[in-house]
């Protein structure tokens, strides 16, 4: 099973979910392989400053991460991806129509909710807690169903 995590420029919200959830699934003893990617993103930049605090005091590292954009050979038939704002669906669907994408709290609540992940860029270290915050709120669920989803061979 493949997850792509899917944000603007990929410096701040899809590489902390990416971090997050690689360190949530090893806890769990899950085989899930992780990745992120932007519907914007250049190729090449590093995380953002505030991103790469707060995923040290989460115990995740993005010092290495470099941002680069989504591109179809990313999406294979086995691949979810999980976009971070209602906005990133349309840029998803025009790179891979035919993509399994929610939004990341559409597939954490099985459709119950769908709230975006607001984007903390240019905002105060509080806004990128903020947005770690519900990053690891959502996953708790988007890993319940990865779980789920594995155990029954389905996707």
């Amino acid at each position: 099973m493949n997850v792509v995590f899917v944000c603007t420029g990929n410096t701040c919200r899809s590489p902390l979910a990416e971090a997050l959830a690689r360190r949530m699934a090893r806890q769990r003893g899950l085989n899930v392989t992780f990745a992120s990617a932007g519907t914007g993103a250049p190729l090449g930049a590093p995380a953002n400053d505030a991103a790469i605090l707060v995923g040290i005091e989460r115990g995740v590292d993005l010092s290495r991460h470099r941002s680069r954009p989504l591109l179809p050979a990313a999406i294979t038939g086995d691949t979810i991806i999980l976009a971070m704002a209602p906005g990133h669906i349309p840029g998803v669907r025009a790179i891979e129509p035919n993509s399994r994408v929610f939004l990341l709290d559409e597939y954490s609540s099985s459709g119950a909710t769908a709230r975006a992940v607001a984007d903390p860029y240019g905002g105060d270290l509080g806004d990128y807690r903020d947005a770690a915050d519900r990053i690891e709120e959502m996953l708790v669920g988007v890993l319940d169903r990865l779980t789920t989803e594995s155990a029954r061979g389905a996707h």
